[in-house]
């Protein structure tokens, strides 16, 4: 390498060398107007002592950060470089006062803006515990948080202890007023609003669900489903004696209960406990069906109103109305009566009974027994029944006239032969017509004697000419 040349080189690392002390000075000079005008620097440690750190500001004399300023924080290491602001401006004898947590405030102030212009959620850190609420620091700043915005439903105390870590939204912000309102309570009610929907929609309407009693009230309850709150009405606690089954009830009591309804906007369900049950109206209904009939004890008489009946080992309650009663009922206290249902009131659960309807509803039976037995002939059938045994009656009749009628006949032929004929007057003729004991017929048969009688005349008229021959 020749001499020029390393009188070149020499040159050039003496220029570098002195760009680099300008740029030093100037950066201390900048240094230095940012700290007068208490902004954010960042500074060198250098050393660490028992109460400060001394930290490289350009000055001839060190700065001093506290190290209270790092308290729950990591101290930095020597060499490191923190962030600081100028609190007090030193001297020649004295050390410059600078603040690491001013400078991480100036910057969370900032930081803090941006989140509430963007509506977006920030981490804090319970400080401490305040009559109202709780201190809580947010990218170095501190602000405050109300009771009433710390807890999704209202809070009447505090829950929330010393370095809890919470995400919450900015709700007041204004760093002129050094005012920095956070709430809890809103980033709570958007992740409940998620989670609620998750549930809901696993869930439908009639479904018998598992239930933790959060409150009882005075005419409501309260229950808890995975986080939700829902309600009962009183009508919906019981069929009967809603008050009093809605005292049974205690806080943290695990029960059933029925799915009624569901308000997707407003994020609230309904349960009922009666529909778990069958309605008192429908075993009345079953138990006594319309128009039949029943006994029951007479426990209250009011004039002009009706009778109050006990019915049945259940005693369930009966009333017959005033215009149901006969108009000679003398009924009385105690008095077991007999009476007909005519419907049951499915509000008061109470079967309406008559004591009129009774004796009808009896007649009924009746009838239904008689109609049920053989059916008895009509006056129509039993003359059309008779009919055949009259004319069976009439033709034997008519066959044993004639047959009377011919036997006189013939023994009038017998006695007196025919006046025209001459030859039957011959006493041969009567001696002819006797026959002998052997042949003779029963005279119980009326045919038998009508038809001898009958054929006794022909037998003279032949054997007549046969006398004649023998003369």
């Amino acid at each position: 390498m020749t001499d020029n040349e390393n009188l070149d080189l020499q040159t050039a690392e003496n220029n570098q060398e002195e760009m680099t002390m300008d740029q030093l000075f100037a950066e201390q000079d900048q240094m230095q107007q940012k700290l007068n005008k208490r902004e954010i620097v960042n500074v060198t440690v250098v050393q660490i002592s028992q109460d400060n750190i001394l930290v490289d500001t350009g000055d001839k004399k060190e700065g001093l950060i506290p190290l209270t300023d790092f308290e729950g924080k990591t101290l930095p290491a020597v060499g490191s470089t923190v962030a600081a602001v100028l609190v007090r401006k030193g001297g020649d004898e004295r050390h410059s006062i600078l603040s690491y947590k001013k400078a991480q405030e100036t910057v969370g102030w900032d930081l803090c803006k941006t989140a509430f212009e963007n509506k977006e959620r920030v981490r804090a850190t319970v400080v401490e515990t305040v009559k109202g609420g709780y201190r809580v620091e947010v990218n170095g700043v501190i602000g405050f948080m109300p009771l009433s915005l710390s807890e999704l439903h209202p809070a009447y105390k505090h829950y929330l202890p010393k370095g809890a870590k919470i995400k919450a939204v900015i709700a007041e912000f204004s760093k002129e007023k050094q005012k920095l309102i956070l709430s809890r309570k809103q980033v709570l009610q958007e992740d409940e609003s998620v989670r609620r929907g998750e549930v809901l929609s696993g869930v439908k309407v009639g479904e018998v669900l598992r239930v933790v009693v959060s409150k009882v009230g005075k005419e409501t309850l309260y229950l808890r489903f995975h986080g939700i709150e829902g309600i009962v009405s009183l009508d919906n606690i019981a069929w009967k004696d809603q008050p009093a089954a809605l005292a049974n009830y205690k806080r943290g009591q695990r029960i059933k209960a029925k799915l009624l309804a569901i308000n997707e906007e407003a994020g609230t369900i309904s349960f009922g406990i009666k529909q778990l049950f069958l309605n008192p109206a429908d075993a009345l209904k079953k138990r006594y069906p319309y128009m039949s009939t029943a006994k029951g004890i007479i426990t209250k008489i009011t004039p002009d109103v009706g009778v109050e009946v006990e019915l049945g080992k259940n005693k369930n309650k009966g009333f017959v109305r005033a215009e149901e009663l006969p108009l000679d009922f003398a009924g009385k206290e105690g008095d077991v009566i007999s009476v007909a249902v005519v419907g049951v009131d499915a509000v008061n659960f109470v079967v309406n009974l008559s004591v009129k309807r009774f004796e009808s509803v009896q007649n009924r039976k009746v009838v239904a027994q008689y109609l049920r037995q053989a059916p008895r002939p009509t006056l129509g059938q039993l003359l059309q029944s008779a009919m055949p045994e009259e004319e069976e009656e009439a033709a034997e009749v008519e066959e044993e006239q004639p047959a009377a009628d011919a036997q006189p006949v013939a023994e009038t032929a017998a006695k007196e032969p025919k006046a025209q004929d001459p030859k039957a007057e011959r006493p041969v003729a009567a001696c002819s017509i006797k026959k002998p004991a052997a042949d003779a017929r029963p005279a119980a048969a009326p045919d038998a004697t009508a038809q001898a009688a009958a054929e006794e005349p022909t037998q003279a008229s032949t054997e007549e000419p046969a006398a004649e021959e023998a003369k």
